[in-house]
């Protein structure tokens, strides 16, 4: 493991934070919005929310963990630009994109997004101290619980003044949702990160909420897995097992639980989570890498950068609950493939978005776009760090 983080820490001082920082719009605020395979720079791309919100995400960790200051300047970069070209004032919330100038382009509004800007402002309270930030964070969570939201939990996107909008944003596969797993896990996620720097009464009750929904209506005991895609009632869609979110999943729940105290009540979901992180070891890791997802019995064969990734913290996660040494192995083996395979190595580059099944780059994934950004990688790295002490 230390040389993992040897290698590691070189990838990531020396080629994958130089090259975001490279991403850096001078001229009109943020960050550019795409770089395609072919290491154009996109300077007229519109710049999306969840792209800008995990940058400032992976900067402010970046100065937590690492203690450089320029890595706090970068993210004060995302959180400037969106104050000023994301927030819907009028209105709340926030913009799905923005123009390359910074104003809208497109105005929508959905959950997903809303939840990843409160976990990038979270972090950067934690690390600027800054109350703006924290009060945006929290204004963005009683957006999500006054106006996207019914009884029986999270809806997901709406028009610009919050009335019902169809979900082509997060639903894929052939099937329109009303609530999507992915959409549940990253409120979660970003509750958490909002009460690890500011608990409240609040966001306790709110995350608690959220694990009783993974415990009663998304996970699937006879197959070991989350469903993904659900209607208002939450009845499964589609036949789905989506590896790297189960695997992701596993270790931020367990991430929940942890940080609001909650091992030992009924809100601990140890069981379920060990559970999937076995399932995922058994049957989609092939001792070196992950797909990303299993439809209707049909294994997508793609090799998909951010799988990867968490599954590096997710079996280390399995090892560090269950002490099986195995899933250090795997986690290790992972890693390699990473480096060995996504990290790529042109000059000017990052890293590949996905591989094909011969493992050869997709040409039709971008470097960076609004979906391709560095959180998944740079959370990799700081976990693997925090875990080991470091």
């Amino acid at each position: 493991m230390e040389q993992i983080i040897e290698e590691m820490t070189q990838e990531f001082m020396n080629h994958f934070f130089p090259f975001w920082e490279g991403m850096i719009d001078r001229r009109f605020g943020g960050y550019y919005g795409e770089m395609d395979h072919d290491l154009v720079l996109r300077k007229d791309a519109d710049k999306g929310c969840i792209l800008n919100s995990r940058i400032l995400w992976t900067f402010s960790n970046a100065f937590l963990v690492l203690k450089d200051p320029v890595f706090l300047a970068y993210a004060k970069q995302a959180y400037d630009f969106l104050q000023r070209a994301f927030m819907d004032r009028p209105r709340g919330g926030v913009y799905w994109s923005v123009t390359y100038e910074g104003t809208p382009s497109d105005d929508q509004k959905h959950t997903y997004n809303l939840a990843f800007a409160i976990y990038g402002l979270s972090a950067y309270y934690d690390a600027s101290r800054d109350e703006s930030a924290l009060f945006a964070a929290r204004d963005l969570m009683n957006v999500i619980e006054e106006k996207c939201r019914d009884s029986a939990g999270y809806l997901e996107a709406f028009s610009a003044s919050f009335k019902p909008f169809p979900n082509d944003r997060l639903s894929e596969n052939g099937v329109m949702a009303d609530r999507t797993m992915n959409t549940l896990l990253h409120v979660m996620e970003a509750y958490t990160e909002l009460h690890r720097v500011a608990p409240s009464k609040q966001t306790e009750e709110k995350i608690k909420e959220i694990l009783l929904l993974f415990k009663t209506k998304l996970f699937n005991p006879g197959k070991e897995r989350l469903e993904v895609f659900f209607d208002r009632d939450y009845r499964s869609l589609i036949d789905l097992h989506s590896y790297g979110h189960d695997i992701e999943a596993a270790w931020l729940i367990d991430r929940a639980v942890d940080v609001c105290g909650l091992e030992g009540t009924e809100y601990d979901l140890s069981q379920i989570t060990v559970a999937l992180t076995e399932k995922i070891y058994i049957t989609a890791y092939d001792g070196h890498s992950l797909p990303g997802e299993c439809e209707e019995g049909r294994v997508l064969t793609d090799r998909v950068w951010w799988v990867q990734c968490e599954a590096v913290v997710g079996f280390m996660n399995g090892y560090e609950r269950t002490g099986d040494k195995k899933y250090l192995e795997a986690a290790k083996s992972v890693w390699e493939y990473i480096r060995d395979h996504i990290v790529d190595r042109r000059r000017g580059s990052c890293w590949y978005a996905q591989l094909k099944e011969d493992g050869t780059p997709d040409p039709a994934k971008a470097i960076a776009d609004e979906w391709t950004c560095p959180y998944h990688s740079a959370r990799m790295y700081f976990e693997v760090l925090k875990r080991l002490g470091k």
